[in-house]
């Protein structure tokens, strides 16, 4: 389930990455891609309004994955590595002092 979710995240990244690339701006960007415009219902202001609505779609679609991904992530508690190593050490030796260093 969570591997599904990493996957939709991937996606919906490169999408919003895209559509942001062929949105118009100043500087160019992809925006001029096809001759400045493009064919079909996608022309002159309706396509600056689609690309517009369309972002806000998929940024909200990637808030909402990532924080799934961030609820299903606490739930998958594994032990960690860093924390076996340090019950180990710490249980092995129970005269454990720090160094300090020694006055005269």
């Amino acid at each position: 389930m969570f591997n599904l979710f990493l996957i939709i995240h991937a996606v919906l990244a490169l999408t919003l990455i895209i559509i942001i690339l062929m949105q118009r701006s100043d500087g160019g960007a992809l925006g001029g891609i096809g001759g400045g415009s493009f064919s079909g219902m996608l022309t002159g202001r309706s396509s600056a309004n689609f690309l517009t609505k369309l972002t806000a779609v998929i940024a909200a679609l990637f808030l909402g994955n990532s924080l799934l991904l961030a609820i299903l992530s606490g739930n998958l508690k594994e032990k960690s590595i860093v924390n076996e190593t340090i019950i180990e050490d710490f249980s092995e030796d129970e005269n454990i002092k720090p160094i300090v260093p020694e006055t005269e």
